[in-house]
């Protein structure tokens, strides 16, 4: 029996160690924390994104992520093989992403289109076509480029874009985001890379000492009660902050904390740090 099955009609009857890698064909892959439908989801892949191959466990695959080595497990069903060559060769070149909140690519292979959302990847992207393997696609939405550093004004418009998408606990995209996976994506969008969840993100940067040397673009990070980096947000200066809590939102912002001025509850989070990486 074939365990991996790949997109469409397609199937990758090949042993394990034949295809070390992989790469998301949908619009997007809910990732689990363990090998069970029923398993909390810690991530999503975007389309282009791809992965390594640690084991499999029955119907399910664990893998690290290529871009930030995150460990999660997908369906075998969602899986798509790529060659270890294919991948190391892909590794070579700036990388090219969506950078429409959702645009629709077509798949030439197919016959069809598709959409995806803003941050997806397009290997081997050139005048408007891409490929993955044997399948030829087309796309003419906005891009961006991973080696492309872009200023702290640019960054902020990026983080407008996911103003109101709603808070989803893994998610990476417009229609449910968390906290970390908005700043990482925001980031990565402007040419930075970070790491997934908010309590690697805070190792990086430079600390600031005070809320007042606190710059547009800016990473704030907030801790609970004993001490765990549980949320991060963008600064849109000294005073106020874009976060992803209950939704994408702006609210206040000073040396205690985020204030939720809105609904009037005080501080719903206490910072912890403040740290500059542009």
């Amino acid at each position: 029996m074939c365990k991996f099955g790949a997109l469409g009609h397609n199937n990758n009857c090949l042993p394990l160690a034949s295809m070390s890698f992989g790469i998301c064909l949908y619009s997007c892959i809910p990732a689990k924390k363990e090998a069970s439908h029923s398993s909390e989801m810690v991530t999503q892949l975007l389309f282009g994104e791809r992965y390594k191959i640690v084991k499999q466990e029955g119907d399910w695959i664990e893998i690290l992520t290529s871009s930030d080595s995150y460990s999660c497990f997908i369906h075998a069903k969602q899986h798509q093989a790529m060659s270890e060559k294919e991948h190391a060769e892909l590794e070579k070149h700036p990388k090219v992403y969506v950078r429409d909140v959702v645009q629709t690519i077509f798949s030439k292979t197919d016959h069809a289109h598709f959409p995806v959302t803003i941050g997806s990847q397009l290997p081997h992207f050139k005048n408007g076509e891409f490929s993955i393997g044997n399948r030829a696609y087309h796309y003419d939405g906005s891009l961006t480029y991973s080696n492309d550093k872009k200023t702290a004004k640019e960054v902020l418009d990026t983080a407008y874009l996911f103003l109101h998408a709603p808070y989803l606990w893994g998610g990476r995209s417009p229609f449910g985001i968390d906290c970390s996976g908005f700043t990482q994506l925001v980031l990565k969008l402007n040419g930075y890379a970070l790491p997934r969840d908010a309590y690697q993100q805070v190792e990086l940067g430079k600390p600031l000492g005070f809320v007042e040397e606190a710059e547009a673009g800016d990473l704030a990070f907030f801790d609970n009660e004993e001490g765990r980096i549980v949320h991060v947000g963008i600064l849109l200066n000294n005073h106020e902050i874009i976060h992803a809590s209950g939704s994408v939102r702006i609210d206040k912002f000073d040396h205690y904390g985020i204030f939720n001025q809105q609904q009037n509850r005080g501080y719903t989070h206490t910072l912890r740090v403040i740290k500059r990486l542009l």
